[in-house]
């Protein structure tokens, strides 16, 4: 029973990471207005020796008026199925979280949920989690679990190469740090492509290892992402298609 878990664990993990690099337009001026761009995108997922996890995944980004918009993703797989939505606000750059909901459900594991209602005027975060109800104080820049991967992208796009969010996540803050490592030609179905590997930073010592492979040359597109658990297992994540409106 156990070994179900870790992978459901990473289809969201990598879900989440693998789809933040196609919503923002492609100027790259960190003074520039950036802008949204609705799209579409599809994965495959796989884990240690190319085996299939047999996980297809969407994620939509879509306009719903007013600079509020609509970030979701749907992940169906026998191992798990996953649904994970944010309704935010987009202000000068930036994702402001506004109502977060995630929901996991599959073969022999545990049903976990998650809900988070941010209320600015208050300053004041509301959700439960696993049934048990929490409210935070608001930090100023707060993201949510899903936000802050739309945020990543954007930054990267800007020029920033090092970054850090604060991010709410099961009642309590997260600090996420992620830098960018090297340039690295990555070979892809037939096709080369000259690209920025990225990786989370963990703390020193840390045998879990999260790499990420963007390429300038496609608005920043996320070519591939691997992850590597503490027991050498791992897991990676393809673009299968992507649809972007102009």
């Amino acid at each position: 029973m156990q070994r179900y878990k870790t992978p459901s664990k990473i289809i969201s993990l990598l879900a989440g990471l693998a789809f933040s690099s196609l919503a923002v337009s492609a100027s790259t001026d960190s003074t520039a207005k950036s802008e949204l761009s609705p799209y579409e995108a599809s994965y495959t997922a796989s884990m240690s020796k190319g085996v299939s996890l047999n996980g297809q995944g969407v994620r939509t980004l879509t306009d719903q008026g007013n600079n509020v918009w609509l970030y979701r993703t749907d992940v169906d797989s026998f191992i798990a199925d996953i649904n994970e939505s944010l309704i935010f606000k987009w202000k000068d750059g930036h994702v402001i979280p506004l109502r977060y909901r995630y929901s996991l459900s599959g073969f022999l594991i545990k049903d976990r949920k998650q809900s988070i209602d941010f209320n600015w005027q208050e300053g004041i975060a509301k959700g439960k989690y696993s049934g048990k109800s929490f409210e935070v104080k608001l930090e100023e820049g707060t993201l949510d679990p899903l936000g802050y991967q739309l945020q990543l992208h954007q930054d990267l796009k800007a020029g920033k190469r090092d970054i850090t969010y604060r991010v709410l996540d099961k009642g309590d803050y997260d600090t996420d740090r992620f830098a960018v490592i090297a340039e690295e030609s990555l070979s892809d179905r037939g096709q080369t492509m000259k690209t920025l590997k990225a990786e989370k930073v963990r703390d020193k010592g840390s045998k879990r290892q999260t790499l990420m492979w963007f390429d300038p040359e496609q608005n920043y597109l996320l070519a591939r992402l691997l992850q590597v658990e503490p027991d050498g297992s791992e897991y990676e994540l393809r673009l299968k298609d992507a649809r972007v409106q102009d």
